[in-house]
């Protein structure tokens, strides 16, 4: 398992990177510095308010706006952890940004989508996140930073894609595939959550 695992996290970090080198033929030469990445990952946050905003106050159901929202909303994921990269400004705080605005957009969507036909998906899912941001959190207050991984890059990925499809087709049903890909990405969670806490470990034994 572990040496499955091993290479399942090795094929997926050389995707990223493959994305990462060719983002970089633009952001390096190109990107306006004095738009940090940051700004990128707020504007997610931003999106993801006003999606529950619109969603839960005003009742909207204006697919197109919504899949638009949504969707800028996960791009914004693809290029702000690659902007930082490329302008060297990654920060152990835009990380930890990062993940929060990646909360921030999936949740409203997630609720909106599954809560009639999913229930149980849907508890799984927000238990998930809250289990991901309470190890952030504990392991932030004893001074130590849990580096984000594979493993929760292509949750979000996974996620971003299988609900922009659920938004096209709904109110109808989606596809088992894509419902069964949401319970996929449960796993990738998990999976990060414990490879994080697996490499802080290894890093304490080789500094002992």
């Amino acid at each position: 398992m572990k040496t499955f695992l091993g290479g399942l996290q090795s094929f997926l970090e050389k995707i990223d990177g493959l994305r990462d080198e060719l983002l970089f033929l633009f952001i390096k030469p190109y990107w306006p510095r004095k738009i940090l990445p940051n700004h990128i990952t707020y504007a997610r946050v931003a999106i993801g308010a006003l999606l529950f905003v619109l969603l839960f106050f005003f009742g909207i159901q204006n697919k197109l706006l919504i899949i638009s929202l949504f969707s800028v909303g996960a791009l914004t994921d693809l290029f702000d952890g690659s902007i930082a990269r490329g302008t060297n400004k990654v920060t152990e705080f835009g990380a930890m940004l990062d993940s929060t605005a990646d909360r921030i957009l999936i949740v409203p969507i997630a609720i909106y989508s599954l809560l009639e036909s999913h229930k149980w998906l849907l508890l799984a899912l927000i238990l998930t996140e809250i289990i991901n941001a309470l190890t952030s959190m504990y392991y932030k207050s004893i001074k130590i930073y849990l580096e984000s991984n594979i493993f929760g890059k292509t949750k979000m990925v996974l996620q971003s894609l299988v609900f922009v499809v659920i938004l096209i087709v709904w109110p109808n049903a989606p596809s088992l595939l894509f419902i069964a890909t949401l319970w996929v990405t449960i796993i990738f969670s998990f999976l990060s959550i414990f490879s994080r806490i697996a490499e802080l470990k290894i890093k304490k034994i080789k500094q002992a």
